[in-house]
């Protein structure tokens, strides 16, 4: 990963990134180590999410609240 191009692009914590989706932190989580969200690690070890790549993935999951 280079880190130089993430400097500048905000990131979401798991928290932010679920309230968008409307799910439990722990399913962001698992959708990261399943490779559907790439993740990157802070210095700590949390994850954080590039808000480009969240936003994306939301404009392509409409119909999902309709299906619950």
């Amino acid at each position: 990963m280079n880190s130089r191009a993430t400097e500048s692009e905000p990131l979401l914590t798991p928290a932010e990134v679920a309230a968008m989706f409307r799910v439990d932190p722990k399913t962001v989580t698992r959708w990261a180590k399943a490779g559907k969200l790439s993740s990157i690690r802070t210095l700590g070890g949390h994850r954080r999410y590039r808000e480009s790549e969240v936003r994306e993935l939301l404009a392509g999951v409409p119909s999902q609240r309709r299906a619950e």
